[in-house]
């Protein structure tokens, strides 16, 4: 057998891989599918599969082909990729390495518009509640645009015809094109920076979608929606829709337009505050008119043309009340009187010195009521114990003692009651009235017959 006819696994996919590489059918391949088993490596790849109905087939992109998508891929998307097929020689399968991709039925920029959209939507970036209320009269103006396009004279012929009282401020920024994005967050910022703005216009004029595609970037949203001064979103015409007029307080349908919400009209203004001034001439007109007849009403009245008739009323009424006066301080102190002689009797009765003596004489009667008591309980105590005493003597063991009787002890001490109780040769001890005798039991007789 010839071992040098056998291929190496290695050799045989290397082979296989430069025939791949080799056919020019197998470049710059288009294909469609849906996109399943998507995932994004840390290092930015993309690796997915495409599959239809009856096949499937791995394919990756490289971060490098990737950075520029507007949209973000997701599982179950229909995609149209262009790439080239080759063989992954470490696992010996052939896969698509992808170049370019796009939505397939709907624009890649539709699609980032929407998921962006969605995106910011959920984060509650839209929501009204945060929208701020634009100024009525502003004194200054920010425009935030290309300072050469015609979006800006729109604005400064718009704002001057209207309202030329208003400054203008004019942030110059890329509002298309590689770096607007970033161009337009800076002016936005540097707006809030100076601080001299009352309100913001940031827009441009008309284009397509992928010239207006700088107001639909996530930073230029978030830069709108974290600026402190009030913000016009003025892009493009009337049916055009960006991520910044969502983000906006204000929507304008064009940079025109925009210009007329962020200011009033001076004829307007100036037509109001005339009608005001009307309005305050009348209302003092008709104040003075109500004021003088009021006046005339009082001047006229009877009281003025005869002030005598007040004067006398009150004189009467005076006297009067000082006659009530002068019984009501009578009354008083009369009762006052009787009310100071009836607390001086109970003082009397209630005397200190009197209950004082009262008390002593009470402490006197219950000192000699003990005296007598104790000396009877005193008595009562010593015939008591005089008792006891003979009840004692009469019932001590010594007194038996002194009649003949004797109590015998064991050498631990303990009272013999019993024969049963002592054993012959023991020692034993035996109390008599007027001492103690140390015995030896020589012998035992049991007493037989209750003798």
């Amino acid at each position: 057998m010839e071992i040098d006819r056998y291929l190496t696994v290695k050799a045989l996919t290397k082979y296989i891989k430069r025939k791949f590489d080799a056919d020019p059918h197998l470049t710059n391949v288009l294909v469609k599918g849906e996109i399943s088993n998507f995932k994004r490596h840390s290092s930015g790849h993309m690796y997915f599969t495409l599959k239809d109905e009856k096949a499937r087939v791995l394919a990756v992109m490289f971060s490098s082909a990737n950075r520029s998508l507007k949209f973000v891929p997701e599982n179950g998307m229909q995609v149209l990729v262009s790439g080239d097929v080759t063989v992954y020689e470490a696992g010996g399968q052939y896969q698509i390495y992808v170049k370019s991709m796009q939505p397939d039925g709907i624009g890649s920029l539709y699609l980032a518009f929407e998921q962006l959209k969605k995106k910011l939507e959920k984060e509650g970036l839209f929501d009204p509640d945060n929208k701020r209320p634009l100024p009525i009269y502003p004194k200054t103006v920010g425009v935030v645009t290309s300072p050469t396009g015609a979006a800006v004279r729109d604005i400064i012929t718009t704002i001057k015809r209207r309202y030329p009282v208003a400054e203008l401020l004019i942030y110059p920024a890329l509002v298309q094109g590689e770096g607007a994005a970033p161009s337009i967050v800076a002016a936005v910022e540097q707006a809030n920076k100076d601080r001299r703005a009352d309100v913001l216009i940031v827009g441009r004029g008309g284009g397509s979608i992928e010239e207006l595609w700088a107001f639909n970037e996530e930073a230029v949203a978030r830069a709108i929606r974290s600026s402190a001064i009030p913000v016009i979103s003025a892009v493009g015409h009337e049916t055009d829709v960006t991520i910044a007029d969502f983000a906006a307080d204000r929507r304008a349908p064009t940079p025109t337009a925009g210009a007329e919400i962020a200011v009033p009209h001076l004829e307007e203004v100036l037509q109001r505050v005339a009608d005001r001034k009307a309005r305050i001439t009348r209302a003092v007109a008709e104040k003075v008119r109500r004021e003088r007849s009021r006046y005339e009403s009082a001047r006229n009245s009877y009281i003025m043309r005869n002030p005598q008739s007040l004067y006398r009323q009150q004189a009467e009424r005076l006297d009067r009340l000082t006659d009530r006066l002068a019984k009501e301080q009578s009354a008083y102190a009369a009762n006052t009187s009787m009310r100071l002689k009836d607390l001086t009797n109970r003082l009397q009765r209630s005397h200190p010195a009197k209950k004082v003596s009262e008390a002593r004489m009470q402490a006197e009667r219950l000192e000699t009521d003990l005296a007598r008591e104790m000396q009877r309980l005193l008595k009562s105590k010593q015939e008591t114990f005089r008792r006891q005493l003979s009840m004692l003597h009469a019932l001590s063991p010594l007194k038996i003692m002194e009649r003949g009787y004797s109590l015998v002890y064991n050498e631990e001490e303990k009272l013999i009651k019993s024969i049963q109780n002592v054993q012959e040769g023991e020692r034993l001890g035996v109390q008599v009235a007027d001492g103690k005798l140390i015995c030896q039991i020589e012998s035992i007789e049991v007493k037989e017959n209750g003798e």
